[in-house]
């Protein structure tokens, strides 16, 4: 499961850009000059006709940096579960824009810090004309600025469906919230009675969230494993030159020894993060297991090694001085989006057979 010479070859390019132009103002180059937007969009609906493994390249990297562009919720979820609903007329209208950069997407899934698609108890119900009404409440949005489109998941008397609603539409207000990790934004959406367009079957929203769960899980994953090899390159450069009692402290055994172990650990989430995204690409009947083993051991792995540079780098902690404390935010804020590593290990346990769903 080498790199091809293309996924080198986006690497680089990415890499390149995102040092070039660090933040927010990074997605419009990225979207129109390299075309990680529809990376995984097929090209009959504008996009490159990439896969999970493609986009596990994108990740790496805006994980490296800590990259705030909304790679991971618009190209990932949005277009993810439009892709899964097989609403053709909806990805002819929706997915190009969102190819492009030129609209960004947002998917309205969560309840209650739950990313169980059963868990939605949003409601949906059918209003004048033959279309839908929607109320409830949802949590942990992942926010973009200049956002055009909001899916969000309701349960209709059909079970749970996948709704187009209108941003600023009657009844749809949103909340940006505080969050711990300040280069991922997130937003509550308050609905009351909003216009919703069906999108896909009705009733089919429960199959198309699990598998836009699984692909996020892949993506974070290999997010994350970026985020964990960048924190211990910062640790291996401070180690070298931070001299104590005469010698630098990276020659000491125990630093060695917790040094070595951080490898274990970024070595390993890339293991899994690529098993993952390989399962995608080849084996669909296997990605939700490995889905689950990614989200559970990458998880654990960045807030891990994302700890022990805190603590190589003298127990820093939270200081702007210096970006440590960025990316223990980011391991730890992560570790809880689509699902802590609990959960995963029970959804493992329930694809083996071991454990209830």
């Amino acid at each position: 499961m080498r790199p091809t010479e293309e996924q080198n070859e986006l690497r680089a390019a990415v890499r390149t850009l995102l040092e070039r132009e660090p933040g927010a103002a990074a997605w419009q180059p990225l979207a129109r000059k390299i075309g990680v937007a529809g990376l995984a969009v097929p090209e009959e609906y504008g996009g490159a006709g990439g896969g999970a493994r493609d986009v596990q390249v994108v990740m790496e990297e805006l994980g490296r940096c800590l990259s705030p562009v909304p790679f991971l919720g618009s190209s990932v979820l949005v277009a993810g579960a439009l892709l899964a609903s097989g609403d053709e007329a909806a990805c002819a209208r929706l997915l190009p824009p969102l190819a492009d950069g030129s609209s960004v997407g947002l998917l309205a899934w969560a309840e209650l810090g739950s990313w169980d698609p059963e868990s939605v108890r949003a409601g949906a119900v059918r209003g004048p004309g033959g279309g839908w009404r929607i109320t409830g409440a949802k949590e942990h949005v992942l926010d973009a600025e200049g956002a055009g489109l909001l899916l969000v998941a309701a349960r209709t008397g059909a079970g749970v469906s996948l709704f187009e609603v209108a941003m600023d539409g009657a009844g749809v207000r949103r909340e940006p919230l505080v969050t711990m990790d300040q280069t991922r934004p997130q937003a509550r959406w308050l609905l009351s009675g909003a216009e919703g367009r069906l999108i896909g079957a009705d009733g089919d929203g429960q199959r198309v969230l699990s598998h836009v769960r699984d692909l996020a899980c892949v993506a974070l994953a290999a997010e994350q494993t970026g985020a964990a090899e960048r924190c211990l390159e910062l640790t291996v450069d401070h180690v070298l030159r931070r001299v104590q009692f005469g010698r630098p402290i990276g020659s000491f055994q125990a630093v060695k020894h917790r040094l070595a172990d951080a490898y274990v650990l970024v070595e390993s989430a890339r293991s899994a993060a690529l098993g993952a995204a390989f399962a995608a690409d080849e084996e669909p009947a296997a990605l939700p297991r490995l889905a689950a083993v990614a989200g559970s051991v990458c998880s654990e792995a960045c807030s891990a090694v994302a700890g022990e540079m805190i603590q190589l780098h003298g127990g820093i902690g939270i200081t702007w001085e210096h970006d440590a404390h960025r990316y223990f935010k980011r391991a730890h804020g992560s570790a809880q989006l689509f699902g802590s590593a609990a959960r995963h290990r029970e959804r493992l346990g329930a694809e083996l057979g071991l454990l209830p769903e």
